[in-house]
């Protein structure tokens, strides 16, 4: 399986990390940058990330920045893309067995490696469960048009 990586200088040093513990586990790794520690901004590298997915070049992603959050409200603008933002296991494994999540996005100041490579491990080995969770995940995709309304 392909897993496409991407990061801000914040998740850099965490992305790179995890690079390595993918590809020790056999996953072909496409890595979209950045590739240093030099100030970059979070949304061009989930733009690109989402495109991959939504192209059909991978069917998952993992996203890092600071803290997750930016990453996470910017893969998230795209309909078809289930990022989730996960600080420990519970979250991963249940982002995929009920949301089936493609994006895993993480927060390279907040969480450790070893935390982070335990929370991709537990996200990349567990399925979606489907049944009234695909009934879940069909409502939120029949969200067309959001017409701005006066409060």
């Amino acid at each position: 399986m392909l897993i496409v990586v991407g990061s801000d200088h914040g998740g850099w040093e965490l992305k790179e990390f995890l690079k390595t513990y993918l590809q020790s586990q056999s996953y072909s790794v496409e890595d979209l940058g950045c590739y240093n520690s030099t100030s970059v901004d979070y949304p061009d590298f989930a733009h690109q990330l989402v495109q991959h997915i939504l192209n059909h070049k991978s069917e998952k992603g993992i996203l890092i920045c600071g803290t997750g959050i930016g990453m996470s409200i910017s893969a998230n603008r795209y309909p078809g893309i289930r990022a989730a933002l996960c600080s420990e296991p519970m979250s991963a494994r249940l982002s995929r067995q009920h949301n089936d999540s493609n994006v895993l996005v993480l927060g390279g100041r907040t969480i450790g490696k070893e935390l982070a490579r335990e929370i991709v491990k537990v996200w990349l080995a567990t399925t979606f469960s489907g049944g009234r969770h695909a009934r879940r995940l069909e409502k939120i995709d029949s969200v067309k048009d959001i017409k701005k309304t006066k409060i």
